[in-house]
């Protein structure tokens, strides 16, 4: 059987790729209180030096982003990690199910507006699977 993420976030590293500065501050706040290590940039290009040195357990994208979007991340980020797990939030539903047909098996979709319960729960979810 598979080793069980520490439920209280310990040694759990997260890194978000959002660009929009206040949600992406927002969110690195409401992860860290829940017990995680975050890692936060403000877009794919940044993420990806981070993914080839770093060892993390989940990559928290948004999908609509400048110069590389979160599919594209996700996608680098299976050949750079593949036993990282991934996770989309979007504010755009149409997009997350259209775009959603490039993303690594297994990767989950938070749709925007969502409440901070609902993030940490599926980073929990997520992690378990």
């Amino acid at each position: 059987m598979g080793e069980q993420p520490d439920r209280s976030g310990r040694g759990i590293r997260i890194l978000l790729a959002e660009d929009d500065d206040s949600m992406r501050a927002f969110l690195q706040r409401a992860i860290e209180r829940a017990g995680y290590s975050v890692v936060a940039v403000d877009c794919g290009t940044a993420a990806l030096p981070h993914l080839a040195e770093g060892d993390f357990d989940l990559l928290l994208t948004d999908i609509v982003m400048p110069e590389m979007d979160g599919i594209e991340l996700a996608q680098r980020a299976a050949q750079l990690a593949p036993k990282m797990r991934v996770m989309f939030i979007t504010g755009f539903a149409a997009v997350a199910l259209s775009k959603n047909a490039g993303a690594p098996e297994g990767a989950r979709v938070l749709s925007k507006p969502f409440h901070l319960r609902e993030l940490t729960n599926e980073i929990e979810r997520i992690l378990a699977a």
